[in-house]
């Protein structure tokens, strides 16, 4: 068997398909390109094709990441060269390297990703980005209501420790924010979370729908 590591961008209207979606919609194309995936064994085989970490709806990605198992060896640049060509619009293939054999999946070694995030706001106080990000780090305890893995309830969590970096530029009307959070399995923190947060912090006035997020790039331990 063959691993394969492909760097795709999803960004424009595409980014409202759900990841159940995105995942058939690879396989299909996979399928459709004649590259042989390999398949797990026993009862319900399933084809081998993981990725880093799923998308939340509407977020837009850069450089996603995938891994595909394959029962032919392909150059990794015949395999891009395929899909590329059969990818429906806002979905690009970047890059494909060969994955580690016999290594841990692309999901168990992820740790972090770096998100773009625009939040379009009234409000937003008359402070420098430096002087916002220390008011909101300042904070003892950052407490946001997260769902629980195994009990799947809210509970009320200190998402501190999970902001591994931030930076607040303000704008007029918007307030636009970089950052660096925990993501995988161990450590997972939405931007959702920080969005609510920060807005309640400062006192904002804004509408989730109109905010954007953008995955700039997955972090691996």
């Amino acid at each position: 068997m063959y691993k394969y590591v492909l760097t795709f961008s999803k960004t424009g209207n595409i980014c409202y398909i759900s990841h159940l979606d995105l995942m058939r919609l690879f396989y299909r194309t996979i399928k459709k390109a004649g590259i042989r995936l390999a398949y797990s064994k026993g009862f319900n085989p399933h084809p081998k094709i993981s990725f880093a970490q799923p998308l939340s709806l509407g977020y837009e990605g850069l450089k996603e990441l995938v891994e595909i198992e394959t029962t032919e060896d392909m150059s990794p640049e015949e395999i891009s060269s395929r899909l590329r060509a059969m990818m429906p619009e806002g979905l690009d293939i970047t890059g494909c390297t060969r994955g580690e054999e016999g290594g841990r999946t692309l999901a168990a070694r992820t740790t972090a990703a770096a998100y773009s995030i625009i939040m379009p706001a009234t409000g937003i106080p008359d402070m420098s980005g430096d002087d916002m990000k220390a008011s909101y780090m300042g904070q003892e305890r950052i407490c946001a209501l997260k769902k629980q893995k195994k009990k799947k309830e809210l509970a009320e969590v200190d998402i501190k420790p999970m902001i591994r970096e931030i930076e607040f530029m303000p704008e007029a009307e918007a307030l636009r924010i970089k950052a660096v959070l925990d993501s995988g399995s161990v450590s997972n923190l939405s931007p959702e979370l920080v969005m609510k947060t920060v807005a309640d912090h400062f006192g904002l006035n804004w509408d989730r729908s109109d905010a954007d997020v953008t995955r700039e790039e997955i972090y691996f331990g």
